[in-house]
């Protein structure tokens, strides 16, 4: 059986909710973020079936993870540009 990316979330496993803006498992896949497709149906993969798919929904969960632009290293926090330019670099109040 198929295992595809879920279209109600696009794979996050969670919506977002139009009147508050919480957030809540998606109710297509139940969180997981990916379905079982056969034939042109979706459905839910049931949690009894984690274990045998584990390692098919790690990698598609990578798969996704680099289409939205993860390199799969970390940088320190003074190397990441989104503190260089708030000025933010988390050496201290001296920046050394």
């Amino acid at each position: 059986m198929t295992i595809i990316r879920c279209v109600s979330c696009d794979g996050f496993g969670w919506t977002e909710d139009d009147d508050d803006g919480s957030a809540q498992d998606c109710a297509w896949c139940g969180g997981v973020g990916y379905v079982y497709h056969e034939n042109g149906i979706d459905r839910r993969i049931p949690p009894t079936d984690y274990a045998a798919v584990s390692d098919q929904l790690e990698a598609l969960e990578l798969e996704r993870m680099r289409e939205m632009g993860y390199s799969g290293s970390a940088k320190k926090p003074w190397d990441q540009p989104v503190r260089q330019e708030r000025g933010n670099l988390l050496r201290g109040k001296s920046g050394t």
